[in-house]
């Protein structure tokens, strides 16, 4: 099988100002996440970003960018651009590595593209794993996934899902069982055609609603397989704190 890893990257960032280029052991973070994902299978990995201080400080490194246009409203639509550079269409699998990920495994990038391989109804491929902590289960950060049978993606929220009507009756002190609760992970892989249309497509109210882009797909009638992972990725970078941590785990 083969796929590409597109890092969307740009510097605006209300939490941390230029997080793409924070130092990371000598290297910038989004060089971090591209070593890491260049130990996955995938046939070439590039960083789509709009700032040309991202795109040099790739090339000081070795890793291929892409410069796109700065008017881009999200990563997709920034990735959907990518794909029209490089060409890519049709069934050409794309994997979407956040450019904050710098620990993320590297098998977890070829699961979460392989998914498009084996479960044909899919448009999109992302992960999820097992909520172990009411803390988690009501927290409106970590985003839930209901799946079916097949292991395609019923529906995201924000709220806890499932809702156990019997159990929860007296306040929520225990996880439901059947179905386990699942949190979802931000990686994502495209059929190309797919994600070169998706900007294109109207923004569903559901989506607007719980914050969560994914959810237009689903709201057009499009699938998305879930590969269940057996362990937690490592912490991804959103604030300062987040850096430091991530900065004590690589030393």
């Amino acid at each position: 099988m083969s796929f590409t890893v597109l890092i969307p990257a740009r510097l605006a960032s209300t939490r941390l100002p230029n997080k793409p280029l924070a130092d990371i052991a000598g290297k910038p973070m989004v060089v971090r996440v591209a070593e890491r994902a260049e130990q996955s299978g995938a046939a070439q990995v590039l960083v789509a970003t709009d700032a040309p201080e991202i795109a040099a400080a790739c090339a000081n490194h070795g890793v291929r960018a892409l410069l796109t246009r700065a008017d881009h409203p999200s990563g997709s639509d920034r990735l959907a651009e990518a794909c029209e550079q490089l060409g890519l269409t049709g069934d050409d699998i794309v994997v979407n590595v956040q450019g904050d990920e710098p620990l993320i495994d590297p098998a977890l990038i070829d699961a979460v593209a392989g998914l498009l391989s084996k479960r044909s109804p899919a448009q999109m491929g992302t992960a999820a794993q097992a909520i172990e902590s009411i803390e988690e289960f009501t927290n409106p950060n970590v985003v839930k996934v209901i799946t079916d049978a097949q292991g395609l993606a019923l529906t995201f929220s924000r709220a806890p899902l499932p809702w156990w009507r019997d159990g929860f009756a007296g306040g929520i002190t225990q996880l439901p069982t059947a179905p386990a609760p699942l949190r979802h992970i931000g990686l994502y892989s495209y059929r190309a055609a797919f994600l070169r249309a998706f900007p294109r497509m109207a923004p569903a109210p559901l989506e607007q609603c719980e914050a969560l882009e994914q959810l237009r797909a689903l709201w057009h009638g499009h699938r998305i397989a879930v590969h269940i992972a057996s362990a937690a990725p490592g912490p991804g970078v959103d604030t300062p704190e987040d850096l430091e941590r991530v900065r004590r785990l690589w030393a």
